[in-house]
């Protein structure tokens, strides 16, 4: 088998070939890239950190009565807060929600068109597939390489990899449901004059709301899955007392850390949980 061995095929200097001219060839967009989702994470950071905690926890119940008008739910997210609360994890907490929260933007607004691209033209999303497969497959910590190299250590490498780890649920999701609307529906709107417009924004796109909110609930679940790693590269939240724990060997940091991180993904699932009854 030596043959074959030593007929090696250059995938990792390729990769490396390709990040050091985008190192050299691709500095101000990296640069404009960084400066941008910067301003976005701490603008939202500021919304989080700047009030009182009751009033952002007011904010959250009144956003979770909205959205499920059910008053368990908005107990169990009130108790939940105050629990963060008291184990002493608000500032973290909210850290974590930051990144959580800018991912959210960048992959809906990234990954909604391109799944509405991708159920409007199926030979597009065919050669989209195998690239969404290898996004969710390939291992986060290599995301972390290139994310350091193009833009250091904090939360934005975290945020990158992040939503390179994340975007393909939207996209996934949105073109299931768009592709999945009821051809009478379609037949109809056009009978009438609808235009491909009015079609996409009056018939498919609410056809498609369910899922496209299954996608936002699996980017913010993923997103919090990816606390840890990001902590890895200096994003601070959650993750920074996990990563102690695990070097100090202390269990009870561990499992307070957990507890939260648990606490927050559960409360946010409860909030935008999608009851198809409705």
């Amino acid at each position: 088998m030596d043959w074959l061995t030593d007929n090696k095929i250059p995938v990792g200097k390729t990769a490396r070939a390709v990040f050091d001219w985008l190192q050299v060839n691709g500095a101000w967009f990296f640069d404009g890239l960084s400066y941008g989702l910067e301003r976005l994470i701490d603008g939202i950071l500021w919304v989080l950190q700047t009030p009182h905690p009751l009033v952002v926890i007011a904010v959250f119940l009144a956003v979770t009565w909205w959205l499920q008008r059910r008053w368990s739910t908005v107990l169990f997210v009130a108790l939940g807060f105050l629990f963060i609360i008291n184990q002493g994890y608000w500032i973290e907490t909210t850290e974590s929600l930051t990144l959580v929260l800018s991912a959210c933007v960048v992959c809906m607004v990234v990954g909604v068109p391109i799944g509405i691209a991708g159920a409007h033209r199926p030979k597009l999303f065919a050669y989209m597939r195998p690239v969404l497969d290898l996004m969710q497959t390939l291992p986060t910590f290599v995301y972390l390489i290139p994310a350091i190299v193009f833009f250091g250590i904090g939360m934005v490498p975290g945020l990158i990899a992040t939503v390179i780890f994340v975007l393909p649920a939207p996209i996934r999701l949105t073109q299931l449901g768009v592709s999945s609307t009821p051809m009478p529906l379609l037949e109809a709107a056009q009978a009438f004059g609808a235009t491909p417009r009015q079609i996409l924004y009056k018939v498919e796109l609410p056809w498609a709301l369910p899922q496209i909110m299954a996608g936002l609930n699996q980017t913010i679940m993923l997103s919090l899955s990816m606390v840890v790693i990001a902590a890895l590269v200096g994003a601070d939240g959650l993750g920074v007392p996990v990563v102690r724990a695990l070097n100090q060997v202390n269990t009870a940091l561990g499992f307070e850390s957990g507890i939260v991180i648990v606490v927050v993904a559960i409360m946010l699932d409860r909030i935008l949980r999608v009851d198809r009854k409705k």
